[in-house]
């Protein structure tokens, strides 16, 4: 399906993927965009005057209904998230995303949609696979036997197989993409939901504005990431959508770094050099994660790409600046 002269709906967005995803599709000549979030407007991220804006909360399946009307392409990437702190002390809340998930399909399929994304995540592959820092890359087929992040990942992996069975059972067309930890500008960067990069820039200027050369790491800073910038995500979005696959998919970077290495580079961007506090009781998710690429390759001949310094340097310019004008984040 192609997105030119379509009518299409974007899910979550106010939030920091969305906000990007609607400035993409509009690039890519969607007929229209309508844009729904649960946040008041003024709390989006990015506000977009082009397209309709709409304030609902799509755990409703009323608001999902509404929202679906005379809409040809759904990407839904609603839901309550963060960064790890905030998924590991809020499971239920993020448990409960599959009702706006389920609601969505529901309205999907009545209103004759032709195809529906859904944003999935790393955090539904097995912890087991996951235990050490030099991990082998994650395979799709890694996600089973199910032994996904407790709360989000569990949520994560059953919304994928509602797709997949919305697909076998009512012929409604699904594409699913696991997101391997988007970061970038016009992002959470402090309040709890943030994730690594983002607390990681917010930390290391804080030390150098302030004078205090000093730095807290969660965990002991040998735990293992990639991180893929949200120009990626994007394209990568677009391109799955587009595509005939019918399987999730890892969309990520696999340019694999320790936190350590990740302060580094963040250290090295803002010409500080940081004494290291390690917090062993803090949040710290999974010891080793990385994308294994080989499917998206192959379908695709395309993978994200954009180097983590590079991005990182854009992320934390747009972070000082966010600093120094004294904006909150969302």
């Amino acid at each position: 399906m192609n997105i030119r002269g379509a009518q299409v709906l974007v899910c979550g967005a106010g939030g920091f993927i969305g906000g990007h995803l609607v400035n993409r599709l509009l690039d890519d000549g969607a007929a229209s965009v309508r844009a729904v979030d649960i946040k008041p407007f003024e709390d989006w991220y990015q506000k977009n005057p082009t397209v309709e804006n709409l304030v609902l909360d799509l755990q409703e399946k009323s608001a999902c209904i509404e929202a679906t009307q005379g809409i040809d392409a759904v990407f839904q990437l609603a839901a309550d998230m963060g960064g790890m702190g905030f998924i590991e002390n809020n499971k239920a809340l993020c448990m409960l995303s599959v009702l706006t998930n389920t609601h969505m399909l529901m309205a999907a399929r009545e209103a004759g949609v032709k195809r529906f994304f859904y944003s999935s995540s790393a955090c539904v592959y097995n912890g087991e696979k996951q235990t050490n820092p030099d991990v082998v890359a994650l395979k799709e087929e890694d996600a089973y036997p199910a032994l996904p992040e407790d709360g989000y990942g569990w949520e994560k992996l059953f919304s994928e197989r509602m797709c997949r069975h919305f697909s076998e059972d009512y012929g409604l067309e699904t594409r699913v993409a696991r997101f391997h930890n988007v970061y970038g500008p016009l992002g959470t960067w402090q309040g709890g939901r943030e994730k690594a990069p983002a607390a990681i820039c917010r930390k290391v200027l804080e030390a150098k504005i302030s004078g205090k050369h000093e730095i807290e790491i969660w965990g002991d800073g040998h735990q293992t990431r990639s991180f893929m910038y949200v120009d990626d995500c994007t394209e990568g979005v677009v391109k799955i959508f587009k595509s005939s696959i019918e399987e999730p998919i890892n969309l990520g970077s696999d340019e694999l770094v320790t936190i350590n290495q990740l302060v580094d580079i963040a250290e090295e961007i803002a010409g500080v050099k940081l004494k290291r506090n390690y917090n062993l009781t803090a949040p710290r998710g999974v010891n080793g994660r990385n994308s294994d690429n080989t499917k998206i390759l192959g379908y695709l001949d395309w993978e994200p790409s954009i180097k983590l310094r590079d991005g990182l340097a854009r992320t934390m310019a747009w972070i000082e600046q966010q600093m120094l004008t004294g904006v909150t984040t969302k």
